[in-house]
């Protein structure tokens, strides 16, 4: 699945999550997989290679950069009442400058479950550049 859309929605005080277009352009769900509810629907249990990308950015002529940026990858599940955060990744920023990029890539292989939802969560959602499909996007496989 790729290709994020700027709207913002929250798992109780967690991060806010990205939601993404899972249809049009270069996003597409096969072998079952599915999208629902901001989460990537794993459809059977298995070893998954799960991947994210969020790239920030920053205005120019803003004077600054935030301390964090921080990008979550975070697994739901019906057995457990909490989210679960699969993979973290975080970048310190110090030095100011006007109209900063600030990719931030994870990537792992976790075992999942059939049912298990996946999601993306971010630190701040105003500084996701989801101008550009191949910046910001998020996806699994079964292998």
């Amino acid at each position: 699945i790729r290709h994020f859309c700027p709207r913002i929605s929250a798992v109780g005080t967690h991060l806010p999550i990205l939601q993404w277009e899972d249809k049009r352009g270069l996003a597409f769900t096969k072998n079952n997989l599915s999208y629902s509810s901001n989460a990537l629907v794993i459809p059977i249990s298995g070893d998954y290679y799960v991947y994210a990308q969020v790239t920030f950015r920053g205005p120019v002529g803003s004077g600054s950069k935030p301390g964090l940026l921080t990008q979550i990858i975070t697994k739901v599940t019906d057995s457990y009442p909490e989210p679960t955060q699969l993979l973290t990744g975080t970048k310190t920023l110090s030095e100011n400058s006007s109209g900063w990029f600030q990719p931030i890539y994870l990537g792992a292989v976790v075992s999942l479950e059939a049912g298990d939802k996946l999601m993306v969560n971010v630190s701040d959602i105003k500084l996701v550049d989801y101008t550009k499909e191949h910046k910001t996007f998020f996806g699994a496989f079964l292998l």
